[in-house]
């Protein structure tokens, strides 16, 4: 794959697990605004883009077929644990647009914004210790 289908599909799949993600808030922000909900929303955001990003990432990225429930869950922890320190970056951003402004726009963009540095950092951390077998077998 070249560095530009790869940016483009990595890119289309942060996209699409962005989409998730913030749909999945609004559906729990449907239930009320206080900060307990704007942090059930953030959670449940966060699995819900998860979940899409990695079985996206895991065939069409870094071209992971292995099946098997050892390697599915040993592979989708570590790409959970890569994902903490960036899914601090989303969180954080996003609370502080929201409390900045107070407008569901605001909260958004600081999700997107997150998103965007978190996923950048994401791909380097999965490339070199989730997929690395994968990766280097791909160079």
């Amino acid at each position: 794959m070249t560095l530009h289908q790869l940016l483009v599909r990595y890119s289309a799949f942060a996209a699409a697990a962005t989409a998730v993600n913030l749909a999945t808030q609004r559906a729990v922000l449907q239930l009320g605004e206080t900060g307990a909900h704007f942090t059930a929303a953030m959670a449940a955001g966060t699995l819900a883009g998860l979940v899409v990003k990695y079985l996206l990432d895991k065939r069409w990225i870094f071209f992971d077929q292995q099946g098997g429930l050892k390697h599915q869950g040993r592979t989708f922890l570590l790409y959970s644990v890569m994902g903490v320190a960036t899914t601090a970056v989303f969180w954080i951003t996003e609370t502080l647009f929201w409390l900045t402004w107070g407008t569901d726009a605001a909260r958004e963009a600081g999700a997107i914004l997150g998103l965007v540095i978190g996923y950048t950092v994401k791909y380097q951390l999965d490339r070199q210790f989730v997929f690395a077998r994968r990766s280097k077998e791909a160079e």
